[in-house]
């Protein structure tokens, strides 16, 4: 299939691309599944569509408590912030739910006439004025996570939290093709495995030299692993260069 929606059909659109079955391909089935995974985890990890920002919500767990942080699953990559859990936390609430004593409720509370009345804008304000005040005073969760030991580990007194409550977060997660088909489909992806492709052909013919196949044609493997090289750095710097997000500046 010339548009691939599975690894299979990417494998052999690949194949094809090089002259297969016209020409036989002397590369070994692992190695082709190798040079997927080595194309798949070059997309992911440097092309914008290769991950997806979200927002994720844990339920914190006894185990959670106890251990000071929460596994997350493999294909989350990176966490960019955890979230204020001031709702998620013991406080002193009614038999309704609600804290009489929260700046936020008695805001609403005496102020829901001028917002049904009249203009909205002093609540705006004196919204945005609380959330600076607790920036300020309390700020957002420290924390720390590493994508290779998917511990996310959130500076704070762990014994605080209601049961069952939920700690939420921003991250990225891997678009996992087996869910998401299109990415067999990306143009990148499939030029990027077929040059690789290439290159291990090369790199298995030219430890020969010229390779006579049957009927006399002479192949030359290191010049099929030199123009497919070349190819290869070029697909790796137009990723680079073209579709990969520009880095995050920090503005203060």
């Amino acid at each position: 299939m010339s548009h691939p929606s599975t690894r299979t059909e990417l494998k052999d659109y690949c194949l094809r691309k090089l002259g297969f079955p016209v020409i036989d391909i002397n590369v070994d089935e692992d190695q082709l599944e190798d040079r997927i995974d080595d194309a798949l985890y070059m997309f992911r990890n440097y092309h914008f569509d290769g991950t997806e920002r979200c927002y994720l919500a844990h339920q914190v767990t006894a185990g959670d408590i106890s251990n000071t942080y929460i596994t997350l699953a493999d294909s989350i990559i990176g966490v960019s912030q955890v979230f204020p859990f001031t709702g998620s936390i013991q406080s002193s609430t009614s038999s309704t739910g609600f804290n009489m004593f929260d700046i936020n409720y008695q805001l609403r509370l005496n102020d829901f006439y001028n917002l049904t009345a009249s203009s909205y804008t002093y609540y705006v304000i004196a919204r945005e004025h609380l959330a600076m005040l607790d920036m300020i005073v309390t700020g957002l969760p420290p924390f720390t996570f590493n994508k290779q030991v998917h511990q996310l580990r959130v500076f704070t007194d762990w014994n605080k939290f209601k049961d069952n409550a939920y700690l939420a977060f921003e991250c990225h997660r891997i678009v996992n093709p087996e869910t998401y088909s299109g990415v067999y489909r990306d143009m990148w992806i499939r030029d990027y495995t077929a040059a690789l492709f290439k290159q291990q052909w090369g790199t298995n013919l030219k430890k020969y030299g010229n390779y006579t196949l049957p009927g006399g044609l002479i192949i030359n493997g290191q010049q099929i692993y030199d123009e497919a090289s070349a190819e290869v750095e070029k697909l790796e710097e137009k990723l680079r260069d073209t579709y990969e997000e520009p880095v995050a500046f920090i503005v203060g």
